[in-house]
């Protein structure tokens, strides 16, 4: 049922009249608000993506995660605001968004977010060597078949069926796998921190 009538449907159990409420003034929208729903969709998605992409390294998960931030950010925002505002709070419900994948996967929360930089990276195929040797340090101390699932998910970029598939198991395997891998070189890395 579309919105307008559950809305009128809904004014009419708490008998509300629809002539008595007042109509709204149309008013002229600016070059810098998108025209609806459709067009905020269609100009941020790729950068929701490449971002997503960007802190996770794999193609469903950053699709999953995508999906999440459009749904979540669907109901509170406003379809008249202006562009910079559209993409900051798509930025902020990113932020959390992630905040939450990580949550529970790694168990821990990171909430940093520098799309910037994150994305001219990525685009340009950039690799930090700091980074790359600190991933293969910890990658290294893991045991082999957890250092192998989480070269095969995030620097092979495979699916977990592909994953599976790799290491002659289930999915359902794969993902406990993963799972633990994940946590257990969080836990690497906070000690390489310290």
């Amino acid at each position: 049922m579309p919105v307008a009538q559950r809305f009128r449907r809904r004014r009419a159990e708490h008998g509300e009249q629809d002539e008595a409420a007042p109509r709204p003034r149309l008013h002229a929208v600016g070059a810098d608000v998108y025209p609806d729903w459709e067009a905020v969709y269609r100009d941020n998605v790729d950068r929701v993506y490449r971002l997503m992409f960007s802190k996770v390294g794999n193609r469903p998960d950053a699709e999953d995660l995508t999906t999440e931030v459009f749904l979540t950010a669907l109901r509170p925002l406003r379809v008249s605001a202006s562009v910079g505002e559209v993409r900051a709070y798509l930025l902020a419900t990113s932020r959390t968004v992630l905040a939450g994948h990580w949550r529970r996967t790694l168990g821990r929360e990171i909430t940093t977010l520098d799309e910037e930089r994150d994305i001219a990276a990525f685009e340009a195929g950039a690799v930090d060597p700091g980074v790359l040797a600190r991933a293969e340090a910890i990658l290294g101390q893991l045991p082999e078949r957890y250092g192998r699932i989480l070269r095969l998910r995030f620097l092979q970029a495979c699916s977990l069926k592909e994953a599976a598939a790799e290491l002659g198991t289930t999915v359902g395997n794969a993902k406990v796998l993963q799972h633990r891998a994940l946590r257990q070189a969080a836990q690497l890395a906070e000690g390489m921190e310290t």
